[in-house]
């Protein structure tokens, strides 16, 4: 009698792990015989001190998914887009992005509306944040006069964890708006919300699909002479480390369509040290893509999201994808697109909402703009795919 008491004891508390489970969305072969070795866990590291005596703190996320393709590789889609500048400016009583959210009904995610299916779809999506997430209202000396200031607050930070945008990188003119306190404020949001971020002191690393990439990010308007020794040594030592480097520049001069020899010259001297993609960002304007070397350079991604004018005089812009294939330990490009955009999801003006282009007429214009400003590039790409 006391054998079959415990073999219904047994029996219930194996029964009653197994529904606990089961309202958790694991199996017992989880638990019993390990991880399933189709599935990895995606970890998002948090961003590696540039300075090797450093002490590397990481926080870690997960999601499950499968990796594999048929042959044994694992293919990762990577996204770039140009800036994301939310909020206003904390100068003034109110500001056209503030009015906007309370049309939409204060849904802080109306901006991604249009977009979010395409990087919940991708495997890394990198945007460069051109802001910041404080409340503070401190505006340094250096900064009194400028035009445009921007601050949002840090709860805003869910348009991007929200949507898809796993990694941003700060290096850009406007990080500095609010002064050092603030810029520790956004990166501690940031941070905070699982997103990885990257500046020229720190790399942002994130790991996707069991591939570790390493992305850098600088700031090379009037620093170019601080930055052709820098950015090799830098590159070269986190490829010494990761199999795939992005890095990310922001460059040239405002509302230029094409690239300055600054420009060309650091981007291919990146890939010379072992980048792996570039992106580029600051003019407000889209500039051609190169294929140097192998390595696609991106000249400008223009705007995405852009709070910083209630309409811009060119909406247009484009969102680049890019595969990587890593198998047994190699990894080799496959191909690209572009996806051409409108930074507003109305034509009137700018709702900070970016839209795909769908008008044959709107998509030939931007293919056109490329086209027509990477004429005198010697490694310009031969076309610029809507397809992959």
């Amino acid at each position: 009698m006391r054998k079959l008491a415990a073999l219904l004891m047994a029996l219930l508390l194996v029964l009653g792990m197994m529904a606990a489970l089961a309202e958790e969305d694991f199996s017992m072969g989880d638990i019993l015989s390990g991880a399933d070795p189709n599935v990895v866990r995606d970890t998002v590291v948090g961003s590696l001190s540039l300075d090797p005596g450093a002490d590397n703190g990481e926080v870690v996320f997960t999601k499950e998914e499968s990796i594999y393709e048929a042959d044994g590789s694992v293919l990762i889609t990577v996204t770039g887009t140009g800036d994301f500048t939310i909020g206003g400016d904390s100068r003034k009583r109110t500001d056209i992005f503030d009015d906007e959210l309370q049309r939409q009904g204060g849904d802080i995610n109306f901006t991604m509306r249009n977009f979010r299916d395409i990087l919940m779809a991708d495997d890394l999506t990198i945007v460069n944040f051109e802001g910041t997430l404080t409340e503070s209202t401190h505006v340094p000396r250096e900064k009194a006069e400028n035009q445009f200031l921007f601050s949002a607050p840090p709860s805003y930070v869910a348009m991007l964890a929200d949507n898809g945008v796993e990694a941003v990188c700060l290096e850009n003119n406007h990080i500095m708006d609010h002064g050092e306190d603030a810029y520790q404020d956004t990166m501690d949001t940031l941070y905070n919300a699982g997103i990885v971020y990257s500046n020229s002191a720190e790399v942002g690393v994130i790991e996707v699909k069991g591939v570790e990439i390493a992305m850098l990010s600088y700031l090379c308007i009037d620093r170019y002479e601080q930055l052709w020794d820098k950015v090799p040594a830098d590159i070269q030592a986190a490829k010494a480390q990761y199999p795939i480097v992005i890095v990310s520049f922001h460059w040239g001069n405002e509302k230029d369509y094409s690239p300055t020899s600054n420009q060309i010259r650091m981007g291919r001297l990146a890939v010379d040290a072992g980048a792996d993609l570039v992106l580029g960002h600051h003019s407000h304007r889209m500039q051609p893509i190169e294929q140097y070397k192998g390595v696609y350079i991106c000249y400008s991604l223009g705007n995405f999201c852009f709070s910083g004018n209630s309409k811009p005089s060119d909406m247009s812009s484009i969102v680049f994808q890019t595969r990587f294939r890593v198998r047994d330990g190699v990894v080799s490009n496959e191909g690209f697109r572009i996806i051409p955009i409108r930074i507003s999801s109305r034509t009137d003006y700018n709702d900070f909402t970016p839209t795909v282009l769908t008008k044959d007429t709107a998509i030939d214009s931007v293919l056109s703009t490329l086209k027509e400003n990477g004429r005198k590039l010697e490694y310009v790409v031969d076309k610029y795919p809507l397809d992959w």
